[in-house]
């Protein structure tokens, strides 16, 4: 029997729905301090439906995207967890690439169709992230 959606999961159950060794979802404990499973007695790890999200996501863009750990750090600072955890969801297809240098005009650049496309870019970020945080809770 397959467990529910909101079901807890073990490191080896998470390390195989992200696609990634428990190992490396250690690594990553250590290196992003917003992946924080709930650990148990004996320091048993078990991962929320939205730590799962969240690990899919830093897998993605580590893997498929081709950033760095840095440049995933840097994400998460500039632009928060929910932005991250757009990049988690099987829906999220849009490329990081493009969608970061379209949400920024280049400097000097202030016709009006740049600066409205930014803002414009900038309101469709806001929700995309506000669509994968209400994922986060109904899935929870």
């Amino acid at each position: 029997m397959a467990k529910s959606a909101n079901a807890f999961r073990t490191i080896s159950e998470a390390a195989t729905e992200v696609g990634a060794p428990q190992h490396v979802l250690r690594f990553w404990e250590t290196k992003f301090p917003f992946v924080t499973p709930v650990k148990r007695a004996g320091g048993r790890r078990f991962y929320r439906p939205q730590d799962v999200i969240i690990l899919k996501a830093i897998r993605r863009l580590l893997h498929d995207e081709g950033l760095t750990i840095k440049g995933v750090q840097r994400l998460h600072k500039e632009q928060g967890l929910v932005r991250i955890a757009a990049y988690g969801g099987a829906d999220a297809t849009f490329s990081m690439d493009a969608d970061l240098v379209e949400q920024h005009p280049e400097p000097g650049d202030t016709t009006p169709d740049t600066v409205e496309m930014a803002g414009l870019r900038d309101v469709l970020a806001r929700i995309e992230g506000a669509k994968a945080r209400l994922d986060v809770v109904l899935a929870g």
